[in-house]
Parts: C-alpha cells; structure tokens; sequence
C-alpha cells in the first residue's frame, strides 16, 4: 500500500467541547477537516488548485471511532495518510492522539471523489493534473 502522512496539532478550545469539557464527537469530522486543509497545504494540493482546476471533491463516506476523551486546553495531535488508489477517490485515514497523555483518542477515515465543478457530474476516472501530482510525490509503501 502506498500512502504520504501529515501530522497537525490542534489545541482543544472551549467552543469544541461540551458541558462537561469533553471535546464533542462531532467536533472530530472537523478535525479531520482540519487535517486534509493541512495536508494539502504541505503538499501542494490544496482545495482552492482542485477547485481552480474545475473540480470539487466531495466527501461520500466518513468513519470516527472513538476511544478516548479530548478536553479543553488540551492539545489533540491529528495523524492523516492519503492512501493511493488507482481510482477516482480520495481515502484519508486518521489517527487524533491526545499530546499530553499519548492515548488514541479517535480513529477514522473519509472517502472523497471528483465531481466536474460545471456539470457536477462524477468523474469516473482521476483528472490529469491529479495523476500528474501523484507521479511527483515519494509515496511511502507498506506491504
């Protein structure tokens, strides 16, 4: 399996967390959110190039397993990968680790795919520049 990682620390705020402090579950799809922004960013492939280039990528599916607590003031260290696939979708998993107690507080992963941002119509197979940016990449690989 082929696959590039990014890791991105969030500090928890107050806004994300529910009456008892605890960061609340669905505050964990933006953290997510937060890390594919991030990824893109580090690797050149941010929402506004696949937009410019004429597509969105919506998510289709979305995963979180939770398994332990984030709080308020904390600091939440979210791991993504992009896994490569020969099809036209995007697979992210991630792993959001809380940095001062190395517990995994949640798992997780979404599917994305591309959409013709005129016709909004899917595409069935990878857009050109998409493929261009993977034969750039040093993709790490896992047996």
């Amino acid at each position: 399996m082929k696959y590039l990682t990014s890791t991105l620390e969030i500090p928890i705020r107050f806004s994300e967390t529910d009456a008892m402090g605890v960061v609340w579950h669905g505050n964990y799809l933006k953290f997510f959110e937060d890390a594919r922004e991030h990824f893109g960013k580090i690797y050149g492939l941010d929402n506004l190039k696949i937009h410019d280039k004429g597509f969105f990528i919506p998510i289709v599916h979305s995963e979180i397993n939770h398994k332990a607590s984030l709080h308020y003031g904390e600091i939440a260290v979210v791991h993504s990968k992009l896994i490569y696939k020969e099809s036209a979708k995007i697979i992210f998993e991630f792993e959001v680790i809380n940095k001062s107690t190395e517990q995994i507080a949640a798992t997780g992963s979404t599917t994305q795919v591309y959409l013709d941002a005129e016709t909004r119509l899917l595409e069935l197979t990878k857009p050109e520049f998409i493929i261009e940016w993977e034969n750039k990449q040093n993709w790490n690989d896992e047996k």
